[in-house]
């Protein structure tokens, strides 16, 4: 980011991530499918903030597509898609380790918002 006090929280509307691109902001962004529910989150020098409406709520999508159009139209060009983790399958007896943020962002699936 070119200015060094322009801080972010944990919830960021579509509006103000506009105006911190604008601002130099250039995040990892990440979306995270949940059986077919879609949230977005923005991995930045400040740490992590989710994608919210007005209220604090977070944002949820039915599909990436209206990701692809919201984060496209502000100039995001890609992100990675991860997955809720499920690491093991408790009805038959795998056992498994979850994956830290940094494996899914590393292992996701690169998408594109253009």
């Amino acid at each position: 980011m070119t200015s060094p006090d322009y801080q972010l929280g944990d919830h960021i509307t579509l509006k103000q991530l506009a105006t911190a691109i604008t601002h130099g902001l250039s995040p990892i962004v990440e979306v995270e499918s949940m059986d077919g529910i879609y949230t977005v989150r923005l991995h930045h020098a400040n740490g992590v903030s989710t994608l919210s409406d007005a209220q604090g709520r977070n944002c949820t999508f039915l599909g990436t597509g209206e990701i692809r159009d919201r984060l496209g139209s502000i100039g995001l060009t890609h992100g990675v898609l991860t997955w809720a983790d499920q690491c093991g399958d408790e009805m038959i007896g795998v056992s498994g380790h979850a994956m830290s943020p940094d494996e899914m962002l590393t292992y996701g699936t690169r998408i594109a918002f253009r």
